[in-house]
């Protein structure tokens, strides 16, 4: 499949014949790239006539960019240009297609810009993504980063997608003299010291960026529950905020997200119903799947995201690649660090308290403090759970944390408590408390001066009555 160019004021249509240069010759570069299709057309369903859309020249500029052209126009980044041709506002086609399927959406898409928007596919349940693109009957182009960290299990998954849907995955390696330099430098492990996102920059969001530059769209996997800190405003198609397309400057990369209101269960229901193959390391434990030393699998009570760079907090969990959609809260952006401080302008962000219940009592500053003065003279054993409200981690084991206080509850031996950690209050917490990461969980025995951190990340009611019940 390729294109065949008239001249720009034609309509643009496909065509059996490789593009040709302005000269009548083939263009090579063109004709190289429409070798790269993902290759599954049916051949009762010619490919439709949006194509149209994909070798005009579009572009899309900010509100705050400087116009070029002497008018006073607006463009707002939700906008796209193409010279000739009407507008697009993606802002309200996300609002048309909020309730559409996946596949709709990825029909949608792939009918308007053809060859030059590809699936981004990570090796994990986002082969979704190529089944709904398959169920279309439309050529389609799949791309996947390949950071020579990845786990065996993924290598060959990637390999059994390829066979399966008769395609050639494009795949994109990080620059060997950057991954070098890294190496060199920082040793084969340095993330987990300072940080992943040097180490990310080099393997995935560069690489990422250099084959974004030949696409006008792409299509990702992003779900609004993979992290409800981060990514739980995703719209189903947005301008990217982040990546340029082909184009260049700001706006001229579009970005599709088909499964953005997918449930996490609903997507592995579809997977099962159409027998699609699936990566191994999922029946391991794994749910979000990463570059081998920075993902491991989950354990109960723990959310998806939380089997990634587990030793960072909860708004570090993210590579970069999707750096664009993090939540903003309201009009002001969310001032958390690496260490998880959740403040706005000096003051708590707006997210709703977790773990409200008769059954448990909330501390102030004041009520820990108090409670580590009293050393071996408590009388009475105590349970608390250092938290922050934003954290997703500490909001998927709200259940299970609420189940123990109503099991303790009456039988005057263990209080179970929460003490809001994060803020003004964190730096106390990581001296005093022993605070790692959200959230961490202390039991206070009676008659002993220091507390116990609770040493698992199994955080399933059974778990913490086991440690509970070994203390005290």
């Amino acid at each position: 499949m390729a294109l065949a160019v008239t001249s720009p004021a034609a309509a643009i249509s496909a065509s059996t014949a490789p593009l040709r240069s302005t000269n009548g010759s083939p263009s090579s570069s063109e004709h190289l790239k429409s070798m790269f299709v993902g290759v599954f057309q049916p051949s009762d369903r010619p490919y439709q006539a949006a194509l149209n859309y994909s070798r005009r020249r579009n572009l899309v500029r900010p509100v705050y960019a400087e116009s070029k052209r002497n008018d006073s126009m607006a463009l707002s980044t939700a906008t796209l240009v193409a010279p000739g041709a009407e507008v697009e506002d993606y802002e309200q086609l996300a609002k048309e297609l909020e309730n559409a399927s996946p596949l709709e959406i990825m029909d949608k898409a792939l009918a308007k810009f053809g060859n030059d928007i590809a699936i981004a596919f990570s090796g994990a349940e986002d082969v979704a993504l190529i089944e709904y693109a398959k169920l279309t009957g439309r050529p389609f182009r799949v791309l996947s980063l390949d950071t020579g960290r990845l786990n065996p299990e993924t290598y060959r998954f990637l390999d059994e997608v390829e066979k399966h849907y008769g395609i050639h995955i494009e795949y994109m390696f990080p620059d060997a003299v950057e991954v070098q330099a890294l190496v060199r430098s920082k040793g084969l492990f340095s993330f987990y010291e300072d940080g992943h996102q040097e180490c990310c920059g080099v393997r995935k969001v560069r690489p990422l960026r250099r084959a974004l530059k030949g696409l006008r769209a792409w299509i990702t996997g992003q779900r609004k529950d993979q992290s409800p800190g981060t990514r739980s405003e995703v719209p189903v198609v947005q301008v990217d905020p982040a990546f340029e397309g082909m184009d260049g400057g700001a706006g001229s990369l579009v970005k599709w997200n088909p499964v953005a209101n997918v449930k996490g269960n609903d997507v592995w229901n579809f997977l099962r119903t159409m027998n699609v193959p699936v990566n191994s390391l999922h029946s391991q434990g794994y749910i979000s799947i990463g570059c081998e030393p920075c993902t491991r699998a989950v354990l109960p009570g723990q959310h998806e995201r939380e089997g990634r760079w587990w030793w960072e907090d909860a708004k570090a969990k993210e590579c970069g690649l999707h750096k664009g959609n993090l939540k903003q809260d309201h009009e002001t952006a969310l001032q958390v660090n690496g260490n998880g401080n959740g403040w706005v302008n000096g003051s708590a962000a707006t997210f709703p308290d977790l773990f409200e219940s008769q059954n448990l009592v909330s501390l102030k500053r004041t009520g820990i403090e108090n409670l580590l003065r009293l050393g071996d003279r408590r009388e009475q054993a105590w349970l608390v759970v250092l938290y922050a409200p934003w954290c997703q981690f500490c909001q998927a084991m709200e259940s299970s944390y609420l189940e123990l206080a109503d099991k303790l509850a009456g039988t005057g031996g263990v209080k179970v408590a929460k003490f809001r950690a994060d803020g003004e209050h964190k730096a106390f917490a990581q001296q005093e408390l022993q605070l790692g990461s959200f959230p961490t969980i202390l039991f206070f025995p009676k008659h002993s001066s220091r507390p116990v951190k609770y040493p698992s990340e199994k955080r399933d009611v059974d778990s913490l009555m086991a440690f509970v019940n070994a203390l005290r």
